[in-house]
């Protein structure tokens, strides 16, 4: 994927002069699944181009404000302060949700644990329990690997939890640079879109069951019976932003993801549809 998505952007950043460009930033989560839906798009219709980039949802929204992007993507939704800011320039946007996301946590294969419960979750995340003692039954210090606060996943992960983040989490690139570390870490624990986990991810990580109370089922987010019917706690829609004044420009691209080719493509890349197939 990592080839692809490189071969994919020199590619396009090539046809930059060219009118017929649509630009989506933001997102690191949904990037990699922006590129998979660019390239069919562009195959279907060779005279549009599609220029994919990632950096965090925050950047794609700021990007979207300052009109360097057509599309933003956002794994969360836009905050009150954004909203103001493109009031006061006048500008009236408008989302379009495109995919449900699961979010994985990962630990090390050999970390003697298989679910975690969303209190012992906050409790590590928060650094107030230092080491797997009392959850894995390991003496072994905790490493948090997360995101940078201007993702829209580590947004996510903080508000869901309620909790903010301990001063020792390491604060990582994107989830490919997270899922390196866990691998290289036994005592590590991460978070991940899932659909990077399915995609080649997997060796040498193992994902978390997730249960939110006393006597509830553990849920996995790689569950796509359980992720339809609502019941994994950190499930989440992946949003795309626009100015309503360019909607024109960008509507064939929309109109394909929300085709049944699309659909296909978020299903078959790890993500969950949002239309019927």
């Amino acid at each position: 994927m990592k080839g692809s998505l490189l071969t994919m952007l020199v590619f396009l950043w090539s046809c930059q002069g060219n009118s017929d460009v649509i630009k989506i930033k933001g997102s690191d989560t949904e990037v990699n699944l922006a590129v998979e839906l660019a390239e069919s798009f562009h195959k279907q219709n060779p005279s549009i181009f599609v220029s994919i980039s990632g950096g965090g949802s925050g950047l794609g929204i700021a990007s979207l404000l300052n009109e360097t992007a057509d599309i933003a993507n956002s794994s969360r939704s836009i905050n009150a302060e954004e909203i103001g800011l493109f009031k006061k320039e006048g500008e009236r946007i408008d989302s379009f949700i495109f995919a449900q996301d699961a979010i994985a946590f990962v630990v090390a294969e050999n970390l003697s644990i298989d679910s975690i419960s969303t209190t012992q979750l906050a409790v590590l995340l928060k650094g107030e329990q230092t080491d797997w003692s009392t959850i894995a039954k390991q003496k072994l210090p905790v490493n948090i690997y997360g995101r940078q606060s201007n993702s829209g996943t580590h947004d996510f992960v903080r508000k869901k939890l309620k909790i903010e983040f301990s001063n020792r989490a390491k604060e990582m690139n994107g989830n490919a640079q997270i899922l390196e570390a866990i691998k290289a870490d036994n005592s590590g624990i991460g978070y991940v879109g899932a659909g990077y986990v399915t995609h080649g991810g997997s060796k040498g990580i193992k994902v978390l069951k997730i249960y939110s109370g006393d006597g509830q089922s553990a849920v996995s987010p790689l569950d796509a019976k359980m992720i339809a019917a609502g019941k994994y706690f950190f499930q989440r829609p992946l949003f795309q932003y626009y100015q309503r004044a360019s909607y024109h420009k960008i509507k064939p691209f929309i109109d394909f993801e929300k085709s049944a080719v699309g659909q296909k493509i978020i299903k078959t890349a790890g993500y969950y549809p949002v239309m019927k197939l």
